[in-house]
């Protein structure tokens, strides 16, 4: 199961979001999403756990956790909405 997380201080690392995720549960991923320009966080990633029953675990044990400093936003992460193309050609 892929679950979002929210609200993450920009010093956190992938292996400590992992780390702290492996306290429920066999972790299959974490990605801390960046910005392409800056490769600065964006205060937001996700984690894939290996079951449905950790994963939820972790969500119901992590949702609003103080981690660094901040409240984090835990819950399961809904499928990526297709946006339109951006034609940047024909802006004038």
């Amino acid at each position: 199961m892929q679950i979002y997380v929210g609200n993450i201080s920009y010093s956190v690392s992938e292996q400590q979001l992992g780390d702290l995720f492996a306290q429920f549960g066999e972790v299959d991923s974490v990605k801390i999403i960046t910005d392409r320009e800056t490769g600065r966080a964006k205060g937001f990633g996700f984690v894939t756990m290996n079951t449905d029953s950790e994963a939820q675990n972790a969500i119901e044990e992590l949702n609003g956790k103080d981690f660094d400093g901040r409240a984090l936003r835990v819950n399961e992460a809904k499928p990526r909405e297709e946006r339109p193309r951006r034609n940047f050609n024909n802006r004038f």
